[in-house]
């Protein structure tokens, strides 16, 4: 008898390969590109030493060089993608940086040449929720007649006293209101989340996942806190080691965090990729396959399954 708490991939939790497979009727692959844009927390405008945690890819540790054109990108990407996929679907992934801290007509030029790209099915926005003013908001929704369009914004934590560790320079509201304004306009929001911070503990992740759950974010990223050469994270790791979550930890929390979400939320990531030749710590992450066997089986061992303990915000 089949497992109704299982989804159609017999995952515990709607993953993207399972919500990209409802949506598209086929897989779905992601090509990471990089636009020439920064951030307010490195130019000076908020900050200028950038998010503590953030390398110097930005967040975008496999997107390409930003000398090549878009369309040059699209067609490397593809050839990467090609070697081991026969799939000709794609989604144009603007990942490095904040990728609305741009002047409108530059976003808008960049934005065309990559859904002109053959096998381009949808165009995903990595940014954050305090740059997205009301020509940004005009420009999404223009882009989203076209073609399906997400906007991933990081959010990391709800916690104050992380919120200015990390040196994020937004309040919580103001996510809130992001989300609001893109589903306004019918845009698709993933919130990204980080496990591991400094000074948080178990159920301060856990409020973490609430508030985003009660946010109505589409969908959530979470990612396990690495320490990165040459980030002011790495610094102080190196100066004075603070704790980092063993696998065991983070797969419990893991799972409790993804028991709290709601049924319909797509679960885009339960763990993360860094650049290995970066990683300082924990090193137990570069084995992703490891990661994800291990998360799956304590699923299975609990006997859980996505919005298990969900009863609403």
């Amino acid at each position: 008898m089949p497992n109704k708490n299982l989804y159609d991939d017999g995952k515990p939790y709607l993953s993207a390969s399972c919500y990209y497979k409802s949506i598209y009727g086929r897989k779905v692959y992601k090509l990471s590109l990089t636009a020439s844009v920064t951030c307010p927390t490195r130019d000076g405008t908020l900050d200028n030493r950038g998010c503590i945690f953030c390398s110097r890819y930005g967040s975008g540790d496999f997107s390409q060089e930003k000398t090549k054109s878009i369309k040059e990108q699209i067609i490397s990407a593809k050839r990467l993608i090609s070697n081991k996929y026969s799939e000709d679907s794609y989604i144009a992934y603007f990942q490095a940086y904040t990728n609305t801290y741009a002047d409108a007509s530059y976003l808008r030029s960049i934005w065309e040449e990559a859904i002109v790209e053959e096998g381009i099915v949808a165009l995903d926005i990595a940014t954050r929720p305090d740059c997205l003013g009301e020509d940004i908001i005009s420009l999404l929704e223009e882009f989203a007649r076209k073609i399906p369009v997400t906007v991933e914004l990081g959010l990391q934590t709800s916690k104050e006293e992380s919120i200015r560790y990390i040196r994020r320079h937004y309040n919580n509201q103001v996510y809130e209101e992001a989300v609001k304004k893109l589903h306004d306009i019918g845009i698709h929001v993933i919130t990204h989340m980080i496990i591991g911070l400094p000074g948080e503990s178990k159920e301060d992740m856990l409020r973490t996942a609430d508030f985003i759950a009660s946010s109505g974010s589409d969908g959530i990223k979470l990612q396990l806190l690495h320490v990165l050469k040459g980030t002011d994270l790495c610094d102080e790791y190196e100066e004075k080691p603070f704790s980092l979550p063993s696998l065991e930890e983070y797969t419990d929390i893991v799972i409790s965090i993804i028991e709290r979400l709601p049924r319909h939320m797509v679960i885009y990531r339960i763990t993360g990729d860094g650049n290995k030749a970066d990683l300082i710590a924990p090193m137990w992450s570069t084995d992703k396959k490891r990661v994800l066997n291990n998360i799956h089986k304590e699923f299975k061992n609990r006997n859980t399954y996505q919005g298990k303990e969900y009863h609403g915000l």
